[in-house]
């Protein structure tokens, strides 16, 4: 059945522009930033500009995932120096449970933000991916105080 004949110009695309300035899906490693678009569709490099923009953007975001690592190791030794300390807070079942509930609440952020972190690898950009390193490398240095076998993995 030939389909030659259909006129498909007013079918609806959900929104869809079907021009030439679209969020392209790579699935594969590229260098090519046209239609390059961060995560969502609202975050399209449209030009140079865009790009080193963006790409700070990366960079400082995935700084920033060390940020959180390093503020949830303060918080768990200031925690860790109360009970040493004897502190009738840190030791009540209402202090213990206030102290799990912030542990909880900065590894959900800390697991929420790698995953971004994904997100923003699985654009399979080569400048995105080298953004994302170089922020890993400035957090590491400013805020990396544990061992650097721990990546910035999934989970």
């Amino acid at each position: 059945m030939g389909h030659g004949d259909m006129d498909h110009g007013g079918m609806d695309h959900g929104g869809m522009d079907m021009g030439d300035d679209h969020c392209s899906m790579n699935m594969l490693f590229t260098w090519n930033t046209k239609n390059l678009c961060i995560v969502f569709p609202q975050w399209h490099v449209r030009g140079a500009l865009s790009l080193v923009f963006s790409l700070v953007a990366v960079a400082l975001l995935t700084t920033g995932y060390e940020l959180v690592r390093e503020l949830s190791r303060r918080y768990e030794a200031r925690c860790a120096a109360a009970v040493d300390a004897g502190r009738t807070s840190a030791n009540t079942r209402a202090g213990q449970r206030q102290v799990k509930i912030v542990r909880a609440a900065f590894y959900a952020v800390q697991v929420f933000y790698s995953f971004f972190i994904m997100l923003l690898f699985m654009t399979y950009n080569g400048w995105v991916m080298l953004a994302v390193a170089a922020g890993a490398f400035i957090g590491f240095l400013l805020f990396g105080q544990g061992s650097s076998t721990k990546s910035v993995a999934c989970h």
